[in-house]
């Protein structure tokens, strides 16, 4: 992963990485992508199994694969803003809508069977700010909170899937939507 030197480590770990920059592009730029995409998604509601239960994703969500022409304009420009901090083949990115503090994301590690080995995951984050919590998997675990602001950027090398968790935790605080982007090397 060749990453610029300006990003705050969050993480920096014998063999992973995680590192924030707060500002990728301009507020008015995420604004703008945060509105549009907003309106041109087609969003979809998702179910899974958690805990032998079939229960509600809580966020909506939506997929475009980077060479797809049909991928909305905000995500190209997206991806060249991504592109100055990280030099990564990417190949898709998944769309999470978090409507208010009701939706969330547990704790995970991404699939690695759905991850390229030593690429990067880049999220960048349009909409309201949200806490993004980042956790040990080995004892004794050390948790640390990080708001993503709009336009933030948080870059995850392949490692820090293996020794680390992340999470989007609901809150009782009054929050507006928000709007995560992540692009990702997917295996052909």
């Amino acid at each position: 992963m060749s990453l610029l030197d300006a990003g705050a480590a969050l993480v920096d770990h014998p063999s992973a990485r995680i590192e924030y920059w707060p500002q990728a592009c301009d507020a008015a730029t995420a604004d703008a992508w945060f509105d549009a995409l907003l309106q041109q998604v087609p969003w979809r509601s998702d179910r899974r199994m958690m805990y032998e239960r079939d229960v509600a994703v809580p966020r909506l969500l939506a997929h475009y694969a980077l060479a797809d022409d049909t991928a909305p304009a905000p995500i190209r420009a997206a991806r060249e803003v991504v592109a100055r901090f990280v030099a990564a083949p990417f190949t898709s990115v998944g769309l999470n809508l978090y409507r208010d503090g009701d939706d969330s994301v547990a704790m995970h590690h991404d699939r690695l069977a759905e991850l390229v080995p030593d690429q990067p995951i880049a999220l960048l984050s349009l909409g309201a700010p949200r806490c993004m919590t980042i956790t040990t998997q080995a004892l004794p675990r050390t948790t640390q909170k990080i708001e993503l602001q709009p336009g933030s950027l948080l870059v995850m090398n392949y490692a820090s899937q293996l020794h680390y968790l992340h999470g989007i935790p609901k809150t009782k605080a009054p929050v507006g939507p928000r709007i995560s982007l992540a692009f990702r090397v997917r295996p052909t």
